[in-house]
């Protein structure tokens, strides 16, 4: 059954602090616009500042829609479900402010030391009401470590920015900065997106380690099932072929025996029975 808290209990805050993913939920006032819903997965981006408050770290991607929406109306929802232990969902209902990288309200939250690669905002929510529901439908998975891919790209890109700080006041074309202002100044219905952080005099600087390990692939349990099923159907090929000879090989003598009148001959029959399994354990 869901439960309704005009704050976040304090036992919530510890579990929002240990999970590995959330989700951001917004909308346009326009009723044709899209409806935005947005996995975050970046490890240590999400922070509880009380009962009331709460932030994260947006980060760079091929839309902005979360930074335009809560520009045009301020609604906001982060959902959080539970994929290990007991079910459990959590919706925290809130008001959005933006806070762009480069920005006081920005620098006094995240720290270059803080900073994640591809970092463009800081998103605050003013949490006025948050819920819980059963999570039964949720389906028990295992965390195995974070994708780094985003985190490497960014930092290729924000490489450029520092590189060309050093002998250009201008935008490096191939930067992150540039990237902002082309993809990330307009949502997709075209309400405003970025509005300052591409021309911010601040060069970007993270704190990615560039030797952490890259995660591996494994193969996932319906992978597992496919090379299960692919052996299943060779064995019953196999087993096909087999039966297919031992008949053929029964035939024979039977109609070996038939023909000179062996089957009288239980010494005969057992010798030609003798050659046939020889035969099969060749093959």
């Amino acid at each position: 059954m869901a439960k309704f808290y005009d704050e976040i209990p304090e036992s919530l805050i510890e579990w929002i602090k240990k999970q590995h993913m959330f989700w951001v939920a917004s909308a346009p006032l326009n009723p044709d616009g899209h409806v935005n819903l947005s996995p975050k997965g970046t490890a240590d981006s999400f922070h509880v500042v009380d009962s009331h408050r709460v932030w994260y770290q947006d980060m760079t991607g091929s839309g902005v829609e979360t930074i335009s929406h809560i520009r045009e109306n301020g609604r906001i929802t982060i959902l959080f479900t539970a994929f290990e232990g007991p079910p459990r969902i959590l919706r925290l209902f809130g008001t959005g402010t933006v806070y762009e990288f480069g920005t006081q309200e920005y620098e006094s939250l995240i720290s270059p030391e803080n900073r994640k690669p591809g970092s463009r905002a800081a998103i605050i929510i003013d949490v006025y009401q948050c819920q819980t529901s059963c999570g039964y439908s949720v389906p028990i998975y295992d965390f195995v470590t974070h994708r780094t891919q985003l985190l490497r790209m960014a930092d290729m890109f924000e490489s450029r920015d520092r590189a060309s700080a050093i002998t250009s006041p201008e935008i490096n074309q191939n930067g992150l900065k540039s990237y902002w202002a082309q993809q990330n100044s307009r949502s997709v219905g075209g309400l405003p997106g970025l509005l300052t952080a591409f021309g911010s005099k601040v060069t970007p600087v993270n704190n990615f380690d560039k030797e952490v390990q890259r995660p591996k692939l494994q193969y996932s349990f319906s992978r597992k099932g496919s090379a299960q099923t692919r052996s299943s159907g060779a064995n019953l090929a196999i087993g096909f072929v087999l039966g297919a000879l031992v008949a053929t090989t029964l035939f024979y003598i039977l109609s070996t025996a038939k023909k000179f009148d062996l089957l009288t001959n239980p010494s005969v029959v057992r010798a030609h029975m003798h050659n046939a399994l020889c035969i099969l354990c060749i093959y």
